[in-house]
Order: C-alpha cells, then sequence, then structure tokens
C-alpha cells in the first residue's frame, strides 16, 4: 500500500502545479514575454525552468544513466547550464511551451506515484526518496510561482502547502553557511510560524526544541518568501531572538546551488 504521507504529497505538488497553470493558461504572447522579478527572465522563462526541472526529475525516477548525462552536461557549464535551459524552453511558442509543461508535469505524477517508496533517487545534491523529491518540486512551483504572481500583479492565497516549503527551509539551515563557506550555529533553532489565514489547522508549525535559545517567529508565508529569497527580510514580519539566528535570516535559502543574491528591500527599489 501506497505511503499515506507520500500519496498526499505527490496531492499537493499537483495542485500547485494546476494553480500555476491558471496564471499562465490565458496569457498572450505579449503576457509570457513579460519580465518578472528575476533579471532577465520573462514568465516564459520561469514556466520553462520548471519545465526543465521536472523532465530532471523524471529521468531522475525513471532513467539514472540519462540522468547522470544530465548532471556532466551541467557540470560542464555550471554558471550557465540554468539560465540556458530556461532560455531554450522560452523560445518555443507559448502554446507548445505551455503543452509541454503540462506533459512532464504529468509524467513526473505518474512516476512518482510507481516509485518505490524507500528508493533513493539522484539528484543535483544528495540523493531523495520519492516524496522529499516532490517536495523539493513543490518548493519549487511554488517560488518560481512567485516570480510569476508579481510580474501580473496577482496576489496569491497562501496555503497549507506551505508547509513543505517551510521544512525544507528548515532543513536546509546548515547549506546556506556551507555554500557560502561559513561554519554551521552549534545545536538547533526554535522555529514558530503561524499558518496562513486559510489553514484547516490554527496551531502554529513548529521546528526544533522549544527551549532553544535561538529563534525565529512569525507568518509562514513570510519565512517561505525569505528562504526562497522571494522578499527581502527587511519587508517580511519574521523576528530573530539571538545573533546567531538573526544572521541566518540574511543567508537562508531553500533551494540547491550558489547563495542566491536575494531580492533588494522594497526601499531601494
Amino acid at each position: 500500500m501506497p505511503d499515506p504521507s507520500a500519496v498526499a504529497v505527490f496531492a499537493d505538488l499537483r495542485e500547485e502545479g494546476r494553480e500555476l497553470d491558471a496564471l499562465v493558461a490565458e496569457l498572450s504572447p505579449a503576457g509570457w514575454a513579460k519580465p518578472t522579478p528575476a533579471p532577465g527572465w520573462s514568465i516564459a522563462h520561469q514556466i520553462a525552468h520548471l519545465h526543465w526541472t521536472d523532465r530532471a526529475a523524471l529521468l531522475s525516477l525513471t532513467d539514472a544513466a540519462a540522468f547522470a548525462g544530465m548532471v556532466e552536461e551541467a557540470l560542464k557549464a555550471p554558471d550557465s547550464f540554468v539560465d540556458a535551459g530556461a532560455e531554450e524552453g522560452a523560445a518555443l511558442a507559448p502554446a507548445e511551451l505551455l503543452a509541454r509543461w503540462r506533459a512532464s508535469r504529468a509524467a513526473l505524477d505518474e512516476a512518482l506515484a510507481a516509485a518505490s517508496a524507500e528508493a533513493k533517487f539522484p539528484w543535483y545534491g544528495p540523493p531523495m526518496k520519492a516524496a522529499s523529491m516532490a517536495s523539493a518540486r513543490l518548493m519549487e512551483s511554488w517560488a518560481h510561482g512567485q516570480d510569476v504572481a508579481d510580474a501580473l500583479g496577482v496576489r496569491r492565497v497562501p496555503t497549507d502547502r506551505l508547509r513543505h516549503v517551510a521544512r525544507i527551509g528548515v532543513r536546509a539551515r546548515d547549506y546556506a553557511y556551507a555554500v557560502r563557506g561559513l561554519p554551521a550555529p552549534v545545536g538547533e533553532f526554535r522555529v514558530e510560524l503561524t499558518p496562513p489565514e486559510q489553514s484547516s489547522d490554527p496551531e502554529a508549525w513548529t521546528y526544533g526544541p522549544a527551549d532553544a535559545p535561538q529563534r525565529i517567529t512569525g507568518p509562514a508565508l513570510d519565512f517561505c518568501l525569505l528562504v526562497t529569497q522571494r522578499a527581502h527580510r527587511a519587508d517580511l514580519a519574521l523576528t530573530a531572538t539571538g545573533p546567531d539566528a538573526d544572521r541566518w535570516l540574511d543567508i537562508a535559502q531553500a533551494f540547491a546551488g550558489p547563495a542566491g543574491p536575494g531580492r533588494e528591500p522594497e526601499s531601494a527599489r
């Protein structure tokens, strides 16, 4: 019998994709060309990137040798392969790009459901189980969806699916230090997040020991925007207690890869 928790993650990933699909499905060609907050990336680039990474995840699950080939190609151009993949997809006609993205989402959904619950699959970072891969895909879909929403001037309603993003952000704490060549703090932090208003569970989302001296508190949405580097901490209602926690809010990132520059505060735009 499939793991119920994994099935729930897969369902959340499908819903995240459908929500973003609804934002772009009726866009005109000019709409697809709208610039997003990511420098040089239009809405088409954002969707093309998600399509590219969905295909990579699909190969990881179904064809390890082919995925290894993708990794080898990435290693040849570590500073440009992400932009190159997005550029290639963005050059397609919008209808073709949308169709390909939908097809890759559907294929990935099937592969995740068919994957062994305990098997670990290769990725650009550490190998992951299927449920973890689905969580990571949801995090990235949500983050790039935020770029699309910002470009369109749309306010998305935060949902309980943000739990996946928040959890990855907490677990990636030490990675944020490592990718910057910094030593990670000793001991866990306490993170207490207020759920979205639409949440089915009003209790705070908590991570780490209750008595940890280093603490982060604030809205779950703000924390997710911070760890995906979609907003500057100056524009978010997050509170840090302790110098290590305060430093973390400056460098936190939930995504793999080089340290991102983050967003400028609204006052500087």
